[in-house]
């Protein structure tokens, strides 16, 4: 069968009713047991001695525990003879595609050795030393003094600041490095690891370097599953300046000058040293700039060039950006992603603020808004040997209500032995606790993923956001009220995007209210379209913007409180709790002509409260474990447990 590139993962657990079961066939058949392409597909650490049987056996493992897929992870802990992407490597890779060929599983390829992506192990440099990270960096002068350069390094100009004083602007290498395949002194008292040259992702010819070293070379050696069993390449977290380079280096290079000048629209040559110091009164705006500049160079160098591979060989750009609120570079992925690693949300922490809070609704708007039907998230990466199976399925709820729906679990440990128990933990597959448990949690993930797959969100909010930034307070609030979004990254507004009467209309969706929490910059093509929606009565906006007074008609807020009332006033709530409990998440969807509710206490409390809702029918609740429903009343009082999710499903709709 022919796999198309863009899917999707949903999941809600721990279903409770005091009805009696219903009949399971009245539940969609393929509810009940979901194709394999909708599984968990974890990373599979490759981090010892590779052999054919061990790894037949270890699939087969995954296979009879319900995981039915898998992305091939080169890890830290192959041995010396093991290169990235050398004979022994492709062989290994050879033998794991075939055999889940052979059993209808899935694979994801990975594009580097380790990570960060960009480097092919250190081969991009290898080839050509001009290829390493590079940066930008300032001398500070004094007066009369001329700068002095080391090997490689390459002035750019010197500026005269306000304070009198002199610095000059300098390109130089980053001197980052990736974490690389293979320990250097294993067993011994401090653990030394390769750490081969980051590659310069700004760099076009650096960045053909690395699609011939890795992507052309997948092609050749496993085309013949693209479209099939490979679903997609994985590229992880790419850094313009790789890991653990010289303090005070910034992303760039002196031959992108002209081309952020085309990006902002005039010469920031004069204002570097704005990038250090904010002595200059517009120094912020300079800055703000900048690094807008280079993200869209990033976006156009990179991840566009590796998205437009990716579609012309049938298949997925995988994995995710370096930053959680990232939304810019999401639309270059067939399959958008994000990364949710150590402890950056916990139960009761962090999940509703800060910039690690945006990362799901990040990546499943640009799902929705771009087209595509899946959208990832690489889970439980570094949150300890402490992380507990309550917690594990915490957070992949806390994923799903937000719209994530194909969970990459971090990770299956091809080996546990000596330091590669210690190596990023916890094993949240075979060497964990909960294997021989496993398979009841891969099965509703599975049941959900398909759930949400192909199906219609229901919602008509959306919170304005940048290409690198996404509010947090206001989803704070609509979280904590029932009031689903979407971020709306502000380039949608002039590409994609219908204005009416009635809202903004994108990718099937109807936005009637659409929230200004903040902006940076605001991009001219923008003002005329919100200005519209300002006289339409569909824009709402913080009294703290400085925008807010631009916009004429517009509905300001200032509380919370506001914020809802005036969300309220342009759209009634779907979903009305009786009584109101700030504990409970929420999703709505609809596939095949019946409703689905995830509702999620995401607290450590427990609510007891009714449910009204704007779909009215019959209701049924659905236990993501077994597929078993039991009926619900439209009059019942429900009870949440601490930390638990429901799945209600409203047919024969009224």
């Amino acid at each position: 069968m022919k796999l198309k590139i863009k899917q999707v993962l949903s999941s809600g657990i721990f279903i409770m009713s005091l009805f009696a079961p219903l009949r399971a066939q009245e539940i969609p058949k393929d509810l009940i047991d979901p194709p394999h392409e909708f599984s968990v597909m974890p990373f599979w650490f490759w981090n010892d001695t590779l052999k054919d049987e061990e790894i037949v056996r270890q699939i087969a493992d995954f296979d009879a525990n319900g995981v039915y897929g898998f992305v091939i992870h080169p890890r830290i802990g192959l041995p010396e003879n093991v290169k990235w992407l050398g004979p022994e490597m492709i062989h290994a890779m050879d033998v794991a595609i075939s055999e889940a060929a052979h059993r209808n599983m899935y694979v994801i390829l990975y594009d580097e050795g380790m990570y960060p992506s960009g480097s092919s192990s250190g081969q991009v440099v290898a080839s050509n030393p001009e290829h390493a990270a590079r940066g930008l960096t300032k001398i500070d002068l004094k007066p009369g003094e001329e700068p002095v350069l080391s090997k490689g390094w390459k002035l750019i100009t010197i500026i005269d600041r306000p304070d009198g004083n002199r610095v000059a602007i300098v390109e130089r290498p980053s001197d980052g490095v990736i974490r690389g395949l293979h320990y250097l002194n294993e067993g011994g008292q401090r653990l030394q690891e390769e750490s081969p040259p980051a590659g310069d992702i700004l760099n076009p010819e650096a960045v053909t370097s690395f699609i011939e070293l890795v992507y052309d070379r997948y092609a050749k050696e496993f085309g013949k599953y693209f479209g099939t069993t490979v679903l997609g390449i994985f590229t992880d977290e790419p850094s313009p300046l790789g890991r653990g380079g010289a303090r005070g280096v910034v992303p760039g290079n002196a031959y992108l000058l002209p081309e952020i000048k085309r990006i902002i629209g005039y010469d920031i040559t004069p204002f570097l040293a704005d990038l250090w110091y904010t002595d200059n009164p517009d120094s912020r705006k300079h800055r703000n700039d900048y690094n807008r500049a280079i993200n869209t160079c990033l976006e156009e160098n990179y991840y566009k060039r590796l998205g437009n591979w990716c579609l012309q060989h049938d298949i997925a750009l995988m994995g995710h950006p370096a930053g959680s609120m990232d939304i810019g570079t999401e639309r270059y992925f067939q399959i958008p992603g994000q990364d949710l690693v150590w402890r950056y949300v916990e139960p009761g922490l962090k999940a509703l603020e800060g910039q690690h809070s945006t990362m799901a609704k990040c990546a499943s708007s640009s799902m929705l808004h771009l087209g595509f039907r899946r959208n990832s998230n690489e889970l439980y990466g570094a949150y300890g040997h402490n992380l507990t199976y309550y917690e594990m399925v915490w957070l992949a709820n806390w994923c799903f209500v937000r719209g994530h729906n194909l969970l990459i679990p971090h990770a299956f440990y091809y080996s546990v032995r000596g330091s590669r128990f210690e190596e990023r933990p916890p094993d949240v597959g075979p060497n964990a606790e909960w294997w021989n448990n496993y398979k009841p949690y891969a099965d509703a993930c599975r049941r959900l993923s398909w759930l949400n797959t192909d199906s219609r969100h229901i919602c008509d909010l959306a919170i304005l956001c940048e290409a690198t930034w996404l509010p947090d307070k206001s989803a704070k609030t609509c979280y904590q009220n029932q009031r689903d979004f979407n971020y709306l990254e502000i380039r949608h507004l002039w590409e994609n995007a219908k204005i009416s009467s009635k809202g903004i209309h994108i990718a099937g969706m109807t936005y009637r209210a659409i929230v200004l929490d903040s902006l940076s910059y605001l991009p001219p093509k923008a003002a005329p379209i919100l200005k519209k929606l300002a006289r339409n009565r569909h824009l709402i906006i913080h009294d703290a913007s400085k925008f807010a007074s631009i916009f004429k008609g517009a509905i300001v807020y200032k509380t919370p409180g506001d914020l809802i009332a005036a969300i309220n006033k342009l759209s009634p709530p779907d979903l009305v709790l009786s009584p109101f409990s700030g504990n409970i998440r929420y999703r709505h969807i609809e596939k095949g002509g019946d409703h689905y509710y995830m509702l999620f206490n995401e607290e450590d409390s427990e609510v007891s409260t009714g449910i009204r809702l704007q779909a009215t029918g019959e209701r049924q609740w659905i236990d993501p474990f077994t597929a078993k429903v039991t009926a619900s009343r439209e009059d019942e009082t429900v009870q949440f447990k601490p930390y638990e999710m429901k799945l209600l499903r409203v047919s024969n709709i009224k």
